[in-house]
């Protein structure tokens, strides 16, 4: 069984519904494995959304714990705008990311999920947990916001795309890839939208259509369906023992280390986007 533990800012309805997803998944018995808490970086009465998540964990009977990032950073002596000698984060936060450790002394996850968690996540908490986070790119892909991924797609005019789920280091989205999917942004879904921006600066087209724009919108659409696909799968092969992580590095079922687990047939088979 493998024992997760879950870290949320819950800020958003996504927030639920993955939760939602994943908790029904280990119901069904697909994914072999327990939520054994959950963490938050909010606290109860700070935001309605979270509020909401909050609720949702409770009737799950999932052990919740909070402690509010945004007061932890009030407190005189932790509002440092200094930075740290080991970290690019300012002082505050690796003084924060030592508390959570500690109120989560009594836990030992296998794994820890960050589940739309909006805090990066400091160097001596990466070294203390497996911890695994999702990034709309392919592997070597752009890295940054999912906005800033699409485009930097669109201006290096890039025929595919995809989703990693990735060991949470130092080097953001930059972690040891344990799974991905790819996807294609061309062909006859997407030609049209292309030819559409052919021969117009990348910057005009985000000053005049932003987001709104057919081309990014149609590729956030076929990353984001991947998405919670891509995570369930992870968690169901992790369970499984079809991959593992190890000091580290992430290993096949042989014990191999191997650069990624590539599960695109599979969640391709899964999405029906036309």
């Amino acid at each position: 069984m493998l024992n997760i533990g879950w870290f949320s800012t819950g800020r958003d309805e996504a927030a639920r519904k993955l939760l939602q997803v994943v908790h029904r998944e280990i119901q069904r018995g697909e994914i072999e494995g327990n939520i054994i808490f959950v963490f938050s970086n909010r606290e109860t009465g700070e935001s309605e959304q979270s509020d909401l998540f909050f609720q949702l964990v409770n009737n799950y009977h999932i052990p919740l714990l909070c402690l509010s990032s945004r007061k932890f950073r009030a407190v005189p002596n932790m509002a440092t705008t200094g930075e740290s000698d080991t970290a690019t984060l300012p002082e505050w936060r690796l003084e924060y990311d030592r508390e959570v450790m500690k109120r989560l002394q009594s836990y030992t996850p296998d794994l820890c999920v960050l589940a739309g968690y909006m805090l990066i996540v400091g160097e001596e908490m990466c070294h203390k947990y497996n911890m695994i986070n999702l990034h709309p790119a392919r592997p070597g892909g752009p890295t940054g916001s999912w906005q800033e991924v699409i485009w930097q797609l669109i201006k290096s005019k890039a025929t595919e795309s995809g989703v990693v789920i990735h060991l949470v280091t130092p080097d953001l989205d930059r972690g040891p890839i344990v799974t991905y999917c790819t996807f294609p942004i061309r062909g006859e879904l997407f030609d049209r939208h292309w030819q559409e921006i052919n021969g117009h600066s990348i910057e005009a087209i985000k000053k005049e259509q932003g987001e709104n724009n057919a081309l990014f919108k149609l590729i956030r659409e076929h990353g984001l369906a991947r998405e919670f696909p891509l995570i369930v799968t992870t968690l169901k092969a992790l369970s499984r023992g079809k991959i593992r992580i190890e000091a580290g590095r992430v290993l096949d079922q042989r014990g191999i280390t191997i650069s990624g687990y590539d599960l695109s047939e599979e969640i391709n088979r899964m999405v029906n986007l036309k």
